[in-house]
């Protein structure tokens, strides 16, 4: 087992998760904290999560991906290698800004650094799922999951600590360099299986996958669990914060239990999730670990009833994200794994891009249903709402025979 965990293939995918997760809070909170420690209004603040489209939106040009190749190194690294050194450079150019007064560039920077990550985002799931065997992807997935979430306490806490240092334009050159780091790393990553051509029109590049996607048998089955899986952890995170600081917790409490412990245990279960999947297959570890993601989150509305007791929250954050760290492993090989190799970055971005609307929708209702539920209702009912998911596995991945894609 240790061979199929320390080789190249598995440290450039921790790396990859790395390069992809820096850019997010750089983008959004951390860059936020800078705004406002500049005297930007908090009106503009609020404008400014616009400039996260580009996540949301980047299965428009997906296919152009897939459609042309760069002239050097390989199909998905080259790509991969581009985006990195066009990020490092808007790191560097926009900590020569000043918000306050240059707020109209300094969006346009930002809106730069979206489109250039979703891009980036789209050519290294397409690249881990090419250079991955479906043996490796379970793995492979939770440490990318376990990269990105160490980049973010980097452009998240780090840096913020790092500004009471230095400036916040300094912040991002350190930021930059280290997307540098990630861009050397890509020049020596191990080239991608070359089993499938590129499209060679932009009609078999757009077309193309889509039909090849929606010709199988269990498509929309598909596309409804990926849907539905994540959906009751999804809408349950959203109302935690609000939960932490309506039971009385303080910043202190919340940022060491919350923010560090549980990235850790979120990593932790991500590693977990990774090495369970060598043993259990793609198949059954989205039964386990979707089961225990749907348990874990009843562990919310316990801490309602609990009140302000730091050992029940320490115990819930445990819980759960250990869970959710190992259901979103799995959860990700599997989107992986359906893919087809020749049209991977469009289908990928198809699927993630699904995968984001609980995220961005259903969670937008759930501030009205605690007013009217409570914590405690609510909670709960997130966790019920696992149960449509869970029941598609019936059809996507049968336990009995231990399915790894059904595509």
């Amino acid at each position: 087992m240790l061979k199929q965990i320390l080789n190249v293939k598995m440290l450039t995918t921790l790396l990859q998760g790395v390069s992809a997760g820096l850019p997010l809070l750089l983008a959004g909170s951390t860059l936020q904290a800078w705004m406002r420690e500049s005297d930007v209004s908090l009106a503009t603040i609020g404008v400014f999560a616009l400039a996260g489209l580009p996540y949301s939106l980047k299965f428009l040009w997906s296919p152009l991906i897939d459609r042309y190749a760069l002239p050097f190194l390989t199909r998905r690294r080259a790509y991969i290698f581009l985006f990195q050194v066009l990020l490092l450079a808007m790191f560097f150019s926009i900590g020569v800004l000043d918000p306050k007064t240059q707020t109209g560039l300094f969006a346009l920077f930002v809106v730069v650094i979206t489109f250039f990550s979703a891009s980036q985002d789209i050519v290294i799931d397409a690249y881990r799922r090419e250079a991955l065997t479906d043996e490796e992807l379970g793995l492979g997935s939770s440490l990318y999951v376990t990269g990105y979430r160490g980049a973010l306490w980097i452009s998240g806490g780090f840096a913020l600590w790092l500004a009471d240092f230095i400036s916040w334009g300094q912040v991002y050159w350190v930021m930059g360099s280290l997307m540098g780091l990630m861009a050397i790393s890509t020049l020596f990553a191990p080239i991608e299986a070359k089993g499938e051509v590129a499209p060679k029109s932009l009609k078999e590049a757009v077309i193309e996958p889509l039909i090849e996607f929606f010709q199988r048998k269990e498509a929309l089955i598909i596309l409804l669990f990926v849907l539905l899986y994540k959906l009751g952890d999804s809408m349950a995170a959203h109302m935690s914060m609000p939960l932490y600081i309506d039971l009385g917790f303080d910043k202190t409490q919340i940022a060491g239990v919350v923010k560090t412990f549980g990235i850790a245990a979120t990593i932790g279960g991500g590693l977990l999730g990774g090495v369970a999947m060598l043993k259990l297959g793609i198949g059954k570890s989205l039964w386990i670990f979707g089961l225990l993601q749907m348990v874990s989150t009843v562990g919310f509305s316990l801490l309602a009833m609990a009140g302000s007791n730091l050992l029940v929250l320490t115990g819930v954050i445990a819980f759960e994200n250990l869970a959710s760290g190992m259901g979103t492993t799995a959860y990700m090989a599997y989107m992986a794994s359906i893919t087809n190799r020749k049209f991977t970055a469009t289908q990928y971005a198809l699927l993630t891009s699904l995968m984001a609307l609980p995220r961005t929708l259903f969670s937008a209702v759930t501030g009205v249903m605690v007013e009217g539920m409570g914590y405690v209702w609510f909670f709960a009912f997130c966790a019920f709402i696992a149960l449509p998911g869970m029941l598609l596995l019936f059809k996507v991945s049968p336990w009995v025979s231990n399915t790894e894609s059904n595509a």
